[in-house]
């Protein structure tokens, strides 16, 4: 397994990477914030991103008194990458967060997510694996939103890669030929804000041996594998905030429709003019909205 770093932050960033074993796994963490701070927030990435995708927000987040986690999640990076499908189900998603809090010691936690990294929140807050503070999803439906709007046309028809996704091999191919970085610079409102440097860092870490069949793994397994866990009532009992890019090309603005159903303390920050990446498309006015709506990690 290859542990170089995927990403290598500024000297003056004042975040770290480190190796953290969980569940079985080795991740690779990008690490800010006083270390005696309790208080985790714990940021959880998408596809195809990385911890990387954070940098605007984790400097913000330690500065707030939290011990900042951003974890690469299994399969992307320098953490490791079991081969079968089966691993990428939920059920093993959210004992890797409830493994990486237990290892961090943090008595209180703030999940912080986006993408993928907003499915594995929401399954983990409705199971309540460890108790939450606080819940930040970013451009990912509640799932009974999800349920609903996936059988309607103005989500079925630009939800078609999940599907195509379900594919042997070719997935992987196609990856390869369109690149994770410009997958996520070509659907972005904001592209000065993902030049070529910042391609390169999602490119070299896509590039790395099995990633791309990890980060499809992700897809197949979703629906391979539903029954792994019991949702029951899909409520979520903590603080939630979503924030929400309206120029999501993936996942249609009437997936926030009802999700106060499951949610009854929602905030909910609609960003006109900002795609699905949208802590990188927008990261000042993401930044500003977890100023607002974030106590200190006290």
């Amino acid at each position: 397994m290859d542990r170089q770093p995927s990403w290598n932050p500024p000297e003056d960033s004042g975040i770290a990477i480190r190796f953290v074993e969980a569940n079985g796994l080795t991740f690779e963490v990008a690490e800010a914030g006083p270390v005696e701070s309790d208080h985790l927030a714990l940021c959880l990435h998408g596809f195809p991103e990385l911890h990387y995708s954070w940098r605007h927000q984790i400097p913000l987040l330690a500065a707030k008194g939290y011990r900042v986690w951003a974890p690469n999640m299994r399969g992307y990076g320098a953490s490791d990458r079991p081969g079968a499908v089966r691993n990428y189900a939920l059920d093993h998603l959210t004992q890797d967060i409830a493994a990486l809090i237990e290892a961090s010691g943090a008595k209180k936690v703030t999940l912080v997510a986006h993408d993928w990294g907003a499915i594995v929140a929401w399954m983990f807050a409705i199971l309540k694996l460890r108790p939450l503070e606080r819940l930040v999803i970013m451009n990912v439906p509640h799932p009974m939103c999800s349920i609903r709007e996936i059988g309607k046309w103005r989500q079925f028809r630009k939800s078609w890669y999940i599907f195509f996704f379900q594919l042997p091999k070719l997935p992987e191919t196609v990856l390869a030929r369109r690149t994770a970085g410009s997958i996520i610079a070509s659907s972005a409102c904001n592209r000065a804000n993902f030049g070529p440097e910042i391609r390169a860092v999602y490119d070299a870490a896509a590039a790395r041996t099995g990633a791309r069949q990890a980060m499809v793994n992700y897809y197949r397994a979703l629906l391979r594998h539903q029954d792994v866990v019991d949702p029951g009532d899909y409520r979520v009992e903590v603080p939630t905030l979503m924030v929400w890019g309206e120029e999501d090309v993936a996942i249609d603005i009437h997936c926030l429709d009802g999700t106060q159903e499951w949610v009854p303390d929602l905030t909910i920050e609609r960003l006109p003019g900002v795609s699905h990446w949208v802590q990188q498309d927008a990261p000042g006015a993401v930044n500003d909205i977890l100023e607002r709506w974030l106590p200190g990690g006290a």
